[in-house]
């Protein structure tokens, strides 16, 4: 594990030039999932605090693809020369706060990690984000998560106090109610659960493309991995309070289809989605039993990649038309059939189509809460269609229509923009054929 975290390091000195740094980055990513790949059900590389398992190092591995594709995305700050070395930086430093996270065995630690991966999306945010409003915005995200996370700090003191150890393997010790809501609530609101969400659409409304990229696919992973550790040692206790959750997800799958329908905003329209999204990997950890854990955790991948690739999407449609409203972005169609083809695939696997990663975790998840109570089906059924509604809604109003007037001339797509969608696009898909390795984690 500090190899690669060398590693990282040693892209200080080329962080003056863009595409250095991307092709360095994009090595990192390839030699981490080819080395580390493997069918791996148990902890292992323990060295110190570090100790992974098949999650950790899927999400690592995540994270080190993402981030590679957040620089091909911010070609607009290599073109506007707007403070490169200063945004490479900042990536750099997410990076490796992201792998300390995913990889640290330790509850604290953990948390610092968790908590330290704030200061790069708010400098991302407030330093290269689009509008005045971006202050207001990182305020939402600072203020959420710390409130949230005060009862989770304390609980871990008082969890040391009693075990004499935060390493999750070791802990062991009986669990009251106030200690269970303290130890998830943070993590709940990092994924975001629904009531808790508000930060997230303004947070992705107001920042650049890269910050989109690393709030969607990662940053809220982070709660999902919280809770997956946390259920660890707790897990005989949580399973007799989790049915309020359990509905409250389900409530949110259906509140949150609603809500991406009255949206006028690209961006907010799919960041609502990722809310809904996550919902479900919300019911997928709290049903405590196979189907769910791994559903959950199959989709937290594929939600990664289809948001990452919507909020592209969007970009690349901002920097068109200078505006994310769907009444002025109509009838893209007839300028950029061939992106429409990306556009419509990304779409139909946000809707969980065949075969991209959100169905399969769809299908776990689903078992998973039958277990539960079978009553359940009516909601899922309902959350399910409005994510087809919502899916379709997007695509439909973007591509199809009569286009704005003062959209008679635009520039055409890029490769890099084709490319950065495929490299989207593809793990989204391929990695199902690879799904017996996911349930290997547990």
């Amino acid at each position: 594990m500090m190899k690669f975290i060398m590693f990282s390091l040693f892209l200080i000195p080329v962080l003056s030039n863009l595409w250095i740094f991307m092709y360095f980055m994009m090595i990192v990513s390839f030699l981490f999932i080819y080395l580390c790949m493997g069918n791996y059900n148990y902890f292992f590389m323990i060295s110190g605090s570090f100790s992974v398992d098949l999650i950790s190092y899927s999400l690592i591995g995540l994270t080190s693809w993402i981030i590679f594709l957040m620089i091909l995305a911010s070609y607009s700050i290599y073109k506007m020369n707007n403070h490169i070395p200063e945004f490479l930086f900042t990536i750099l430093f997410l990076f490796i706060s992201l792998i300390f996270a995913f990889s640290l065995d330790n509850l604290f630690l953990f948390y610092l990690c968790f908590e330290m991966s704030i200061i790069p999306t708010l400098f991302l945010i407030f330093g290269w984000g689009y509008q005045p409003e971006r202050l207001m915005a990182g305020y939402y995200l600072l203020f959420y998560t710390l409130f949230a996370s005060l009862p989770l700090l304390i609980s871990l003191f008082y969890v040391f106090k009693l075990s004499f150890t935060l390493n999750y393997l070791l802990v062991n010790l009986d669990i009251n109610f106030y200690l269970y809501i303290s130890l998830i609530f943070a993590f709940l609101v990092k994924i975001p659960m629904l009531f808790v969400h508000f930060w997230l659409p303004k947070a992705h409304v107001e920042a650049p493309i890269s910050g989109s990229m690393i709030l969607a696919a990662v940053l809220l992973k982070l709660g999902g991995y919280g809770l997956y550790r946390v259920f660890i040692f707790g897990i005989d206790y949580f399973i007799s309070y989790n049915y309020f959750f359990l509905l409250l997800g389900l409530f949110s799958t259906f509140i949150v289809g609603l809500l991406c329908l009255c949206q006028v905003d690209i961006k907010s329209l799919i960041a609502y989605s990722s809310v809904a999204h996550m919902g479900l990997v919300i019911l997928g950890i709290m049903a405590c039993n196979f189907y769910g854990f791994v559903g959950a955790f199959i989709l937290i991948l594929g939600h990664a990649f289809c948001s990452s690739g919507l909020f592209c999407l969007a970009n690349i449609f901002y920097e068109r038309t200078s505006s994310r409203s769907l009444y002025i972005n109509k009838g893209l169609l007839s300028f950029f059939p061939s992106l429409s083809i990306l556009f419509f695939l990304l779409c139909s696997n946000n809707m969980a189509a065949p075969p991209s990663l959100n169905l399969l975790g769809e299908i776990f998840i689903i078992n998973g809460l039958m277990g539960w109570n079978y009553l359940f089906y009516f909601l899922l059924m309902l959350g399910s269609f409005l994510a087809c509604c919502y899916s379709i809604y997007l695509y439909s109003l973007v591509s199809h229509g009569s286009y704005y007037s003062s959209s008679i001339i635009l520039p055409s797509i890029t490769v890099r923009e084709y490319l950065l969608i495929i490299f989207h696009w593809l793990p989204l898909n391929l990695l199902i054929l690879s799904f017996d390795s996911f349930t290997l984690f547990l």
